[in-house]
């Protein structure tokens, strides 16, 4: 019975074909990725808990969360930078931690290539589109209404 190596050990670097890969003039990158991780992490605690504090305590409920909700929260500016630093530091932690993963178990260049371009190609959209949400959002548009709250 042969002992697996953990992704980043010594063994797994030797058995890769080729000798692993080389990492010299990443050490910055990777320092400051580690970090960006622990403080973002850190942020996203306080957004996430504050974001489900108001919605579900202050809100009134699950049953309060509604379009009209939302369309009032946003009204104030501090809840649309709020919910966009939310999205954008949720986004950035995850793809982040996919690229770990990936660097860590795709052991051939061309594969680790495509899933890191996939990666970033599918979280720019989102945060494209998730910004665009929170910044063109309109009130007057409430589509379970058949009047028009904004004449």
């Amino acid at each position: 019975m042969s002992d697996i190596a953990a992704p980043r050990s010594s063994t797994h670097a030797r058995s890769v074909k080729g000798g692993g890969r080389n990492r010299s003039g990443q050490t910055n990158f990777e320092l400051y990725s580690w970090l960006f991780m622990r403080l973002s992490g850190l942020a996203l605690v306080v957004l996430v808990l504050g974001h489900l504090f108001v919605n579900l305590m202050l809100g009134g409920g699950i049953t309060a969360l509604d379009f009209a909700f939302v369309a009032g929260k946003w009204a104030n500016p501090l809840w649309q930078v709020w919910d966009l630093l939310m999205l954008w530091l949720a986004m950035l932690h995850g793809t982040n931690g996919m690229r770990t993963i990936i660097n860590d178990y795709a052991e051939k260049d061309q594969t680790r290539f495509w899933l890191k371009a996939l990666l970033i190609t599918a979280s720019i959209v989102i945060v494209v589109l998730g910004t665009l949400v929170i910044f063109t959002f309109d009130p007057c548009l409430d589509p379970h209404s058949t009047l028009s709250v904004c004449k």
